[in-house]
């Protein structure tokens, strides 16, 4: 049973996981301001397109990823599938679309440092020096 754990765990973490309860760090283009968590659940949730007076675009990672999970139930109390669920009502009565999904959190990282105005998450821990940090859960 504890090697059977051990190998999920390291699985996991090689998908790019996280731990359980490790603190998400939201990160953005540079010059994008600091912002709080009310200002971030309408932005994810297409009820607000920017952030301050700049405009915004959100970037997920996929269903399923553990980092998106943490993020999802820290920062809008939802879980994957109610979020889904979610985002295919709105599209359905005509009022947008999910934020973009890309694989993972390197291509997280490369998506907000090279388009204006993108917001994305990642582990705390996963955050490289010199990025634009604008809210900590």
């Amino acid at each position: 049973m504890r090697k059977r754990l051990l190998l999920l765990l390291f699985a996991q973490l090689a998908a790019g996981g996280t731990l359980a309860g490790e603190p998400v760090a939201v990160i953005a283009y540079a010059g994008m301001p600091k912002t709080d968590a009310a200002a971030l659940q309408r932005l994810y949730t297409g009820r607000s397109v920017s952030i301050g007076q700049l405009s915004a675009m959100p970037v997920n990672l996929p269903a399923g990823n553990p980092v998106r999970q943490s993020f999802l139930e820290s920062l809008l109390g939802q879980n994957d599938e109610q979020y889904t669920a979610y985002w295919l009502v709105r599209r359905y009565v005509g009022k947008g679309a999910p934020p973009k999904e890309v694989a993972d959190i390197g291509e997280v990282l490369d998506y907000v440092r090279n388009t204006p105005g993108a917001v994305g998450y990642l582990p705390l821990s996963s955050v490289p020096p010199g990025v634009n940090v604008i809210f900590r859960r």
